[in-house]
């Protein structure tokens, strides 16, 4: 009995550590989690290799996603925006104060926009400031019933290098281009003056100036989303992440299924 109430008073210390509104508390609540697990195994078995298995099991668990339904997906080579109304707001995350932010930083929108992959539907506002020489968008992500919003901040220097800074809160399933600089902040960062802020001390800390960076063309925003997005496509077809299925789409390969498993751990372990 003496084990069962530890059992399961770690579990109720976990769940209480990953309600609260600290990241630091959170990341408790995880390891909480994990030990609970090694308890469990460790007390029916009387072995401490058991025990350490059954934690480990949490880190496998990402596997029965992988094998059941991401293998199975088919996402199109190419892919065009569509011009798109705004979502009802409801289902749209902090998007009304992201789009007040932009236009009090000075941002002017350019259009309303968003495509389909593989059952996902991602919609995107498009703003640009020609002083700050910077495009910001807030996307929404849709997929059956889970919703999210993020916000994202590019500048792109002289010589063709993306600078972005985003509060995406998942790591990328897909390998970055070499071209593209990743400033990744907190997804709790949902106020546009803080993300604009942590951008400019981005450029800064990498020695980049205004100068330096080229005033987007808000006529050609939505083409430079496809073309980007196709340059990654080619990225991760030469890294063998993704493979051609020959009917104009293309899938995860084995070693893109290990890829994205690593990602999966990231995103566990961080726990933003």
């Amino acid at each position: 009995m003496r084990e069962t109430l530890t059992v399961i008073g770690l579990l109720v210390l976990a769940m209480a550590l990953r309600t609260s509104r600290k990241n630091l508390s959170r990341k408790l609540g995880a390891i909480v989690f994990l030990f609970a697990s090694f308890c469990f195994f460790y007390f029916i078995s009387e072995n401490v290799f058991v025990g350490i298995a059954g934690a480990c099991l949490w880190f496998f668990l990402p596997w029965i996603e992988l094998l059941t339904h991401v293998r199975s997906l088919r996402m199109p080579l190419e892919n065009r925006l569509r011009h798109r109304q705004v979502p009802n707001p409801s289902f749209f995350p902090n998007a009304v104060k992201a789009a007040v932010g932009m236009e009090e930083a000075g941002f002017e929108h350019v259009s309303d926009c968003g495509w389909q992959w593989s059952g996902m539907q991602q919609h995107f506002r498009l703003f640009w400031h020609p002083e700050e020489r910077a495009v910001a968008s807030v996307c929404l992500c849709e997929q059956e019933e889970v919703a999210f919003a993020f916000i994202s901040i590019t500048s792109t220097d002289s010589k063709g290098k993306i600078w972005r800074t985003t509060n995406f809160p998942f790591a990328p399933t897909l390998r970055c281009c070499p071209k593209l600089e990743w400033n990744h902040v907190s997804c709790e960062k949902s106020c546009f003056h803080q993300i604009l802020n942590d951008h400019r001390q981005f450029l800064g800390k990498m020695n980049i100036i205004t100068d330096d960076l080229l005033v987007p063309d808000p006529e050609v925003l939505e083409e430079t989303i496809e073309s980007e997005m196709r340059q990654q496509v080619d990225h991760n077809l030469k890294s063998g992440i993704i493979q051609l299925t020959g009917d104009g789409n293309f899938q995860y390969s084995k070693r893109g299924l290990i890829y994205l498993w690593y990602q999966f751990i990231k995103d566990m372990i961080r726990l933003c």
